[in-house]
C-alpha cells in the first residue's frame, strides 16, 4: 500500500511516496484469542487481500522485539484485540506503546481498539482483572515503563471501536 504525502516549498512541491510493507497489523494476547477470534479475524483480512501481520510471521531465529518494532513502523491500520488477560503480558503492553508512539507520529496512522469479552471500561480504568494484573507489574517493572503501559491503555480504550462480547458477535466483513 502507498501513500502519499506533499511537501511544500516556498518555490516548488514535491512528491514522496512512502510504501508500508502490511495494511494491518494485529495485536492480540495469543492464549485468549490465538485459536478463536484473531484466526477467524485474520482469515478474514487474508481472504479479501489485506496484508496482515500477526505474530506467527516472526522469522524464526529473528530477534523478535526488532521484528515487532519493524513491523509496527511499516503497518497503516492496527486491530488491538484486548482481552482479559491483553494486560498480563508484557510483550502485548510494550506493543501498544509502540503503536501509540506511532499514533501520535503519524496521523494517517489508525488504531482500532476490539474489547473481546471484556468491558471497555475495565481497559480505560485499569479495573477487573486489569488492576490485578497491574498491581503485579508495580511490584516487578519499572514504574516509568507501568506507566507508559498505563496510559497507552488509557489513550487505545478511548479511540472508537468494537466490543464483542458473549451475546453480541462482532461483524467485520
Amino acid at each position: 500500500m502507498a501513500l502519499s504525502v506533499v511537501a511544500s516549498s516556498s518555490s516548488s512541491y514535491s512528491q514522496i511516496s512512502v510504501t508500508r510493507q502490511y495494511d494491518v497489523f494485529i495485536s492480540f494476547r495469543g492464549e485468549d484469542t490465538r485459536n478463536s477470534f484473531t484466526s477467524h479475524l485474520h482469515s478474514a483480512l487474508r481472504r479479501n487481500q489485506i496484508e496482515t501481520f500477526i505474530d506467527y510471521r516472526i522469522q524464526k531465529g529473528g530477534a523478535i522485539w526488532n521484528e515487532l518494532v519493524e513491523a509496527i513502523r511499516d503497518s497503516n491500520l492496527f486491530l488491538v484485540i484486548f482481552s482479559e488477560n491483553y494486560a498480563s503480558s508484557k510483550w502485548c503492553l510494550r506493543e501498544l506503546v509502540e503503536i501509540m508512539e506511532c499514533k501520535k507520529k503519524n496521523e494517517n496512522v489508525i488504531v482500532i481498539p476490539v474489547f473481546y469479552r471484556i468491558e471497555p471500561t475495565h481497559v480505560r480504568k485499569q479495573t477487573g482483572s486489569y488492576q490485578k494484573v497491574f498491581a503485579e507489574h508495580q511490584r516487578s517493572t519499572d514504574r516509568k515503563e507501568v506507566q507508559q503501559w498505563r496510559t497507552a491503555l488509557t489513550e487505545a480504550a478511548n479511540l472508537s471501536g468494537f466490543h464483542c462480547d458473549y451475546h453480541r458477535y462482532l461483524n467485520v466483513f
